[in-house]
């Protein structure tokens, strides 16, 4: 029997009952499944930020596309944000059809970003001014990214899951190529060295962010219980940042730089590290699109979006 047609001779309870027991089972839910509300609702919020927030990552790497030092810089740095571009319409497209059923689609999207009403990631809002910048957003915040994602490549949502196992595998190479920018710079002149430490005292607050608050009681923004619960991610937002600390702090330190934080260390006995929390007022400030690069990233997707209307016209014409 289907489990469409199962689903079909049971109560709304029994049917939420059911789907529990599959999530705890391991087995995946897919598009056409029956799911509860809140677990449609929390993927579509959850799957189309992180799209947006792929494009909307690409734009301050593509600043750098004509200024990298050097072609081969230029022909790396290009082909990262075509496939960040990639991710974000892979993306989308999961999103979409879980939208369908409620009468929604990418347009629905693109307004609720144009809006405010969807957000992009916190780091995505910020500047980089320099060839650091963009070495320590490879390395760093797409090292962030992929703590953040591989914690989810058994995510209960089966589409989902799958999108991330090609996405996390190209974010490998993203935060390799990152790391060779932030290792030449490293290790070239003291001018270069000083770029570097710079980019990262200017990014720290921004890393610290990224995974979202410990808890709800410090922003009321954090959904990591929801997500949790179904089975869509089994790491708390602190225990990801955590672990980006385990992995980052070590190999910043080894390269002869700093961190920003002077409370920094590893407690032995807690077997975590202390720091220094962010401002998250300043964090509730940037994702409600009041950040440095905050209006001149949404007016650019924006402006773009609307110039290209024409393709997506023709594309339907052609259907």
């Amino acid at each position: 029997m289907s489990e469409t047609i199962f689903n079909e001779s049971l109560t709304d309870e029994e049917r939420y009952e059911h789907f529990i027991e599959r999530i705890a089972a391991g087995e995946k839910i897919e598009a056409d499944d029956w799911m509860p509300d809140d677990y449609r609702e929390t993927l579509i919020k959850l799957i189309s930020m992180h799209g947006i927030s792929e494009i909307m990552g690409a734009l301050p790497e593509k600043e750098w596309v004509p200024k990298a030092p050097s072609l081969r810089r230029k022909l790396g740095i290009m082909a990262k944000v075509q496939d960040e571009m990639g991710h974000g319409q892979l993306l989308l497209r999961v999103a979409e059809d879980l939208m369908k059923p409620l009468g929604r689609t990418r347009e629905d999207i693109m307004q609720d970003l144009f809006s405010g009403r969807l957000k992009f990631h916190n780091v995505f809002h910020m500047e980089a001014p320099t060839w650091g910048d963009a070495g320590l957003i490879g390395w760093l915040v797409d090292g962030a990214a992929i703590i953040s994602q591989t914690n989810m490549l058994d995510a209960s949502y089966g589409p989902y899951a799958r999108a991330l196992k090609r996405i996390c595998a190209e974010e490998v190479f993203h935060a390799q190529h990152g790391e060779s920018i932030i290792i030449a710079l490293a290790e070239g002149t003291s001018e270069q060295r000083i770029m570097v430490q710079d980019a990262i005292n200017r990014w720290w607050e921004a890393l610290l962010m990224f995974f979202g608050p410990a808890d709800a009681t410090t922003t009321g923004t954090s959904k990591q219980d929801t997500t949790i619960k179904y089975r869509i991610r089994t790491k708390t937002n602190e225990e990801l940042r955590q672990d980006f600390f385990t992995k980052y702090i070590p190999r910043v330190l080894s390269l002869g730089l700093t961190i920003p934080d002077e409370t920094m260390h590893f407690n032995q006995e807690k077997k975590q590290w202390i720091y220094k929390q962010p401002d998250w007022s300043r964090f509730k400030e940037i994702i409600r699109n009041n950040g440095p690069k905050s209006r001149e990233r949404l007016e650019l997707r924006k402006t773009t979006y609307h110039e290209n209307q024409w393709v997506r016209n023709a594309l339907n014409i052609a259907k």
